[in-house]
């Protein structure tokens, strides 16, 4: 059956060179922290993990927005907060594109492919991201650099992102769900809290996490998207 996904693989950089140096111990509690990690922003905005794959995973989502917001939040996350996967950095590659989805849980296809060579390639703390994807960028991310870039066993070129957060400006403030720094330009949604404050959100699902969770249950008001 053919079907239209979104696929990002990523990499623990650096995590042979860690077990040499640091021991094996020490590189199970750097790939379970990294593993922790992964479930708990994958599982809060809908994306599957497809497979791990030993110092990696292979993610999977029918949509192309949440999985962008999934890499950017993890990349800020090991990026600043302190932790045992802080000890190396990742990099990440992703597509989107028509596959077969074999079996029910297997995906073949040249998006596919292209997505695992983006995150071989790409350097320490960077997400490479195809064209395929650019256009669902949320207002918090942003393309820093622009390249051709030659795949193994790609025949063409293939033009590659590196994606990022954007640098917010003074003043802004963070989504309570998740913690992504926001502003009035690059939140995708707000409402205002039993103060009348103005809060920021990264994402649709976050203001709805918000909206309902149990220990505050009348407390917003009714979100609208944010002006620009």
């Amino acid at each position: 059956m053919r079907v239209h996904r979104s696929f990002a693989f990523v990499d623990v950089s650096g995590f042979t060179a860690m077990t040499e140096t640091e021991g094996d111990e020490h590189a199970v509690e750097v790939i379970t922290a990294f593993r922790a990690l992964l479930r708990e922003i994958c599982g809060r905005r809908g994306v599957r993990i497809a497979k791990w794959l030993g110092d990696g995973v292979m993610l999977v989502c029918v949509e192309t927005v949440p999985l962008l917001e999934t890499i950017l939040e993890l990349h800020h996350v090991v990026c600043t907060v302190s932790s045992p996967a802080q000890a190396v950095s990742i990099r990440s590659g992703i597509t989107s594109g028509d596959v077969i989805l074999m079996e029910g849980d297997d995906y073949i296809g040249h998006c596919v492919n292209v997505a695992a060579r983006l995150c071989d390639l790409a350097l320490g703390g960077e997400a490479l991201a195809d064209t395929s994807v650019m256009h669902d960028l949320p207002r918090w991310g942003m393309a820093v650099a622009q390249r051709d870039v030659a795949l193994r066993g790609v025949e063409k070129p293939v033009t590659a992102s590196t994606i990022a957060m954007r640098t917010q400006e003074a003043g802004s403030s963070m989504d309570p769900i998740c913690g992504i720094p926001l502003s009035a330009a690059t939140a995708e949604a707000m409402a205002r809290d039993h103060k009348d404050r103005v809060v920021y959100f990264c994402s649709p699902g976050c203001l709805d996490t918000w909206q309902h969770r149990p220990s505050h249950p009348h407390s917003a008001r009714s979100g609208s998207t944010a002006d620009s």
